[in-house]
């Protein structure tokens, strides 16, 4: 057997942080298997649909570089991987459980079901479709379904139970008569998720589907539609889903679960993939820190927990950490671009590589850190003696010191270390270095976390150094 396995996102704007992780494994376990990745785009659900998200969703698999064999975009042997573009086939299969006797036409209308399920609820019942239509002879009701509105729903077999063994969870049961005869093809034509899901996965010969533990529910729907249509099902593993560290479910209402968010923030790819893949699985030697290939090599869906993965911002962002040191100059300076300051020409940043390599967590914390070097800040008097906590005329007065001691120096003394130790013979019982050091700190960049302050102050420059206290000075009068 060819293991196909398949990621199926629907194109609602964004690429979810879930797509990625969910992604991240049919990637990998086709990989490890010498099998085929596929990208399929499940947009049937129409009022969900955003215009241009299958973009997203390509851009978003790239950056992490999952590429996937067949798709969309890169076509393949089951073309089109696009449901909206695969009606005729939905309709005929959904038509064929007809001529079965599997499935059967459901006239109810709107309202009916809406009165139906509500008096349901008021009788502690599950609100589940009642068979008013099960029961139509099925010749008059082809007759019905060629002038009226209807949609087609399953006929679930109601007596005894529906269960699979779980590759992750082992054997997982339900009684039949808890399962709805679902909707499988809607008045619109459009197939509903579960025909849909069933007829590309048969189709496109999936041999695993591997996906979130919240489609646990939905397996018995599609084991009795392969039952039905006579097909045999693929292997399930249902994962567990990313949790934040209170254990509440990612939502994108209120957290980053934008795929293109976090290289927006400066995130690496290959630190985000390293991160998704410690969530539920581990490493045979419990390291943290590993390639995707390494990830590949090692990997087996019995590795995975079915406890929840908590995702940790924090600790994503120490990783990242970890990844940016690593990089070399050049590897570096490219992937800055997008967060290099306007009017910072490039020997500059290189300048700067040293100072900063060691603080930035983000690759876009390099803007906010090293922007002062080329854009002065306004002269902050109330954060400048804040820091300093003496009189107007005290701070002025040393200030001016400062920048005396400044002014006396060559180009060539112009060195950090010899900067801070000429500064230091300023300090003394109310001025201690680290108390002068910060309130110069302020006064020259806005800001109280920056490189070392006299490497700053080496490539200002002295002029420049000279002309941002003097600002200060006029100010403080």
């Amino acid at each position: 057997m060819t293991v196909r396995t398949r990621i199926a996102p629907s194109p609602t704007g964004i690429a979810h942080i879930g797509t990625a992780y969910i992604g991240l494994l049919n990637y990998a376990f086709a990989k490890v298997n010498r099998g085929k990745f596929i990208l399929r785009i499940e947009d049937t659900d129409r009022e969900r649909y955003v215009k241009g998200s299958e973009q997203i969703i390509f851009a978003a698999l790239r950056w992490l570089g999952f590429d996937y064999d067949e798709g969309p975009d890169v076509g393949g042997p089951f073309a089109p991987y696009v449901q909206s573009k695969r009606l005729e086939v939905y309709q005929k299969q959904a038509e064929e459980l007809i001529s079965k006797g599997r499935a059967y036409y459901c006239f109810c209308s709107q309202a009916r079901l809406e009165q139906m399920r509500k008096d349901q609820q008021q009788q502690g019942k599950p609100p589940m479709y009642d068979g008013t239509c099960r029961t139509l002879d099925p010749k008059q009701a082809q007759i019905k379904a060629a002038k009226e509105i209807h949609v087609i729903r399953l006929k679930v077999v109601k007596q005894g139970t529906t269960e699979w063994d779980d590759t992750i969870r082992g054997k997982i049961s339900f009684e039949n008569k808890t399962i709805d005869d679902q909707v499988l093809l809607k008045s619109d034509g459009y197939p509903t998720y579960h025909l849909a899901v069933v007829v590309d996965d048969h189709l496109m010969e999936i041999s695993h589907v591997i996906r979130g533990e919240d489609w646990i529910s939905s397996t018995p729907k599609h084991l009795m539609l392969y039952q039905a249509f006579g097909w045999k099902p693929p292997e399930f593993a249902h994962t567990p889903l990313l949790r934040n560290p209170d254990r509440s479910k990612l939502s994108k209402r209120r957290d980053p679960v934008s795929i293109l968010w976090y290289k927006q923030q400066g995130y690496l790819p290959q630190s985000l993939v390293n991160y998704l893949c410690l969530m539920g699985w581990s490493h045979p030697k419990a390291k943290e820190k590993f390639t995707l290939e390494e990830f590949i090599a090692n990997f087996s869906l019995d590795r995975i927990k079915t406890t929840a993965p908590v995702f940790d911002l924090e600790k994503l962002r120490w990783l990242n950490g970890a990844y940016i040191r690593e990089l070399d100059d050049k590897k570096l300076v490219s992937a800055l671009k997008p967060y290099i300051p306007k009017r910072m020409d490039s020997s500059l940043v290189r300048q700067l590589l040293p100072l900063v390599r060691e603080r930035l967590h983000l690759l876009s914390e390099f803007h906010d850190q090293t922007e002062f070097f080329v854009k002065p800040p306004k002269p902050d008097t109330t954060a400048v003696l804040r820091e300093s906590q003496h009189s107007k005329e005290e701070t002025q007065a040393k200030f001016k010191e400062f920048s005396a001691l400044l002014a006396k120096l060559d180009e060539k003394a112009f060195k950090a270390r010899s900067l801070e130790e000429k500064a230091r013979k300023l300090t003394g019982a109310t001025w201690s270095p680290t108390k002068l050091f910060m309130t110069v700190r302020i006064a020259l960049t806005g800001k109280t976390a920056t490189p070392p302050l006299f490497d700053t102050i080496e490539i200002l420059g002295k002029s420049e150094t000279l002309e941002r206290l003097h600002n200060v000075i006029l100010k403080l009068k």
